[in-house]
């Protein structure tokens, strides 16, 4: 029987665009607005990893 009242503790090496605290969360780590993090997933997926590298070019 599942537990659906626990939050399992999310996928940190993927950006999920889809949960509201998720998207607070990364928009918060990254320094960035929701459009910039959206237009830089949109480019190279959502891969943390690969987000990171991104702005730091």
């Amino acid at each position: 029987m599942a537990v659906l009242t626990k939050r399992t503790q999310p996928d940190r090496s993927k950006i999920n665009m889809n949960r509201g605290h998720e998207i607070k969360y990364w928009v918060h780590e990254l320094g960035i607005t929701r459009a910039q993090r959206q237009q830089v997933v949109n480019k190279v997926g959502n891969s943390a990893a690969a987000v990171r590298k991104e702005l730091t070019r």
